[in-house]
């Protein structure tokens, strides 16, 4: 089995302060994990759920008070 090429935004720097989102294709849904711990939990959207999420996080439905 290919090993998962996860990837982060271009913006999200490099070193220790570089903890970010990551995703990545799998087999026709978009994963999406957190960098600071690889192994942890791992949660799989539909492209268009994907899409959604990514939608409403750029309108800052998601943003912290």
């Amino acid at each position: 089995m290919p090993l998962t090429k996860w990837r982060k935004s271009s913006r999200s720097g490099s070193g220790a302060q570089s903890d970010c989102v990551q995703v990545a294709n799998l087999a026709g849904n978009i994963g999406v994990r957190d960098s600071k711990d690889p192994e942890g939990a791992k949660v799989a959207l539909p492209a268009a759920m994907f899409r959604a999420l990514l939608d409403a996080v750029k309108r800052g439905e998601h943003d912290l008070p």
